[in-house]
């Protein structure tokens, strides 16, 4: 794991990975105001999948105005392309990521849709990258398409105070929660309400991910109950609850799930973090103390590595190597279709040499052996053979 905070910079408020082609991989930063000397800052840090660690300088630096205030939240398009950050005072504010080379920069964009709205608590792109989500502490909540920015919902009062959202994997729903314990899901195509889970009334529904894995149609949610915190399972083709299980075993800030599905994560109030695997719903990575005492507030799957990006205030950024499985590589699975492909040929011509044997097929005087394979395929070599081309004699051209 490694530190990229420095006591003479602002504390980091959130962080993402940028996703990059060829499977390279930046971090996003986001650092609040530390008095006069420091101000708040957008830093991109570039990572090295080896070693697992965070290059020790900012590729670049983008400098906050001091009218937009801190960062609250921060959203990065599937593509890499487009930075979201929503502010304290200067509402959400879009930048264009520029790489050439060794050069990268950050380009301010305007976003007049949502330039006035305030600090947006949670901001997130779909999984398509064709909608954007924004919740806001004052209970509003907005889907626009993207690029467009056509306003597709615009709910003052969709929730108390939005806590979490998320899209589902194919983009048509949106589920949210409030910090009055409710949960809805939303149609994205026409923002209409779909439905409101169900609870009980002693249950908080806190956080929310979709199964990302293409196969399992479950939204996750963590649930409170008192004192026992649990993570509960919802059909999504029913939207009726299935079951739930003690993971974390302690509340949670933060919940996230990984790009292909395999793997759900949950950060704790108190700095803790654990990993399970979605199809055995077990805990396949756990870090104790991560962050001491701090509520992790960032919790991000690496897009290409079993690597966890995480950030509290207090500790600032972390990326930690999961102790998962490791993924087979596209050349191995190369490597084993040939593996197999040849068995399949010394296997085929094992029992084309020994069939008759193997078939005891009879072989006395009225019935002639086996023939040779050279008599099926023909002997390049026998005098019939060269007469057949001899006997036209010389071409005459």
């Amino acid at each position: 794991m490694e530190d990229s905070g420095s006591s003479s910079e602002g504390p980091v408020k959130c962080g993402s990975w940028i996703r990059r082609p060829e499977k390279v991989n930046l971090v996003l930063l986001a650092r609040s105001r530390r008095g006069d000397s420091s101000p708040s800052v957008l830093q991109i840090f570039s990572f090295d999948p080896k070693t697992a660690s965070l290059s020790s300088s900012p590729l670049t630096t983008y400098v906050l105005e001091e009218v937009d205030g801190d960062p609250v939240s921060i959203a990065v398009h599937p593509s890499g392309d487009e930075i979201v950050c929503s502010t304290t005072k200067g509402g959400c504010k879009l930048f264009e990521l520029n790489v050439r080379e060794s050069h990268t920069r950050l380009l301010s964009k305007k976003l007049p849709p949502l330039q006035a709205v305030g600090p947006q608590t949670c901001i997130a792109f779909s999984v398509d990258g064709s909608r954007f989500a924004t919740g806001g502490g004052d209970g509003h909540l907005r889907i626009l398409e993207w690029p467009s920015l056509r306003i597709i919902l615009d709910e003052p009062k969709a929730h108390k105070s939005v806590r979490d959202m998320d899209f589902s994997l194919d983009s048509e729903f949106l589920a949210s929660t409030s910090t009055d314990g409710s949960a809805r899901v939303w149609k994205t195509d026409d923002g209409v309400p779909l439905t409101t889970l169900t609870r009980n009334s002693d249950e908080n529904i806190e956080l929310c991910r979709f199964s990302k894995d293409g196969t399992k149609p479950f939204l996750f949610c963590t649930v409170q109950k008192g004192d026992e915190a649990v993570t509960a399972v919802w059909d999504i083709s029913t939207w009726n609850k299935i079951g739930h299980k003690r993971l974390l075993r302690k509340p949670a800030s933060i919940m996230s799930i990984s790009l292909d599905g395999k793997y759900l994560a949950l950060g704790s109030k108190d700095g803790d973090m654990c990993v399970v695997e979605v199809k055995k719903m077990e805990i396949s990575h756990s870090s104790k103390r991560l962050h001491l005492g701090a509520g992790i507030e960032t919790l991000e799957f690496c897009p290409s590595e079993r690597v966890m990006l995480t950030t509290t205030t207090e500790w600032g950024a972390l990326v930690t190597k999961l102790n998962v499985p490791a993924d087979w590589k596209e050349w191995q699975i190369y490597l084993l279709l040939l593996g197999m492909f040849l068995a399949s040929a010394v296997a085929f011509y094992i029992f084309f040499e020994n069939s008759d044997s193997f078939w005891k097929f009879p072989t006395g005087r009225n019935q002639p052996a086996r023939p040779k394979v050279e008599t099926i395929l023909g002997d390049p070599q026998s005098s019939d053979d060269q007469n057949v081309w001899g006997s036209f004699g010389p071409l005459d051209m």
